[in-house]
């Protein structure tokens, strides 16, 4: 099989070249089209009760794709479509989260939230804690607890010697003859 390149590969944007389109082409360029959070939350659910959306999002559920992916995917297309803002969307977010999650509970899906913790990560801040009780342990018998109640003795300051430059130079200049 020969090695070819994709030819997708060099399909993308060039740096800057967003600068160079007309303004306000894009949707997201647009003021959104919804600004009231209950608005957008009453399309978004009014979407997902469709037959098919919400038959595609149990599907993405089913093959391992967790909530909180999907919440932030729908929310995403939105906010790109120019339907409503990002600020729209951290509002409603949790309550999209909730009625898919409500929707699977219904449905007997066995899926993930998006908020649970991976084995590796678990893993490894099981290791950071060990390592930071060990860590304070070995710390511990090369120095001695200082008691709360015994003053701590303060070192003395050193004086700085000043150096004597010797004679001051005479001004020079415009302010010289003042």
């Amino acid at each position: 099989m020969e090695n070819k390149p994709n030819s997708r590969m060099f399909e993308r944007p060039i740096p800057g070249q967003s600068l160079t389109t007309e303004p306000k082409n894009r949707p997201y360029d647009n003021p959104p089209e919804i600004s009231d959070p209950e608005e957008a939350l009453q399309l978004h659910l009014t979407r997902l009760n469709e037959v098919d959306r919400l038959d595609a999002v149990m599907l993405l559920l089913q093959k391992g794709v967790d909530v909180q992916a999907t919440t932030e995917g729908l929310l995403r297309s939105a906010v790109a479509g120019g339907i409503h803002s990002v600020d729209v969307s951290l509002i409603i977010a949790p309550a999209i989260h909730e009625y898919i999650v409500d929707v699977a509970d219904e449905v007997g899906l066995d899926y993930k939230t998006g908020f649970e913790k991976d084995e590796q990560e678990e893993d490894r801040e099981e290791m950071s804690l060990v390592r930071s009780i060990l860590g304070k342990s070995e710390g511990k018998t090369s120095r001695e607890p200082m008691s709360v109640d015994e003053p701590m003795e303060e070192e003395p300051e050193v004086e700085q010697m000043e150096m004597d430059l010797g004679a001051e130079e005479s001004p020079k200049g415009l302010m010289a003859r003042m």
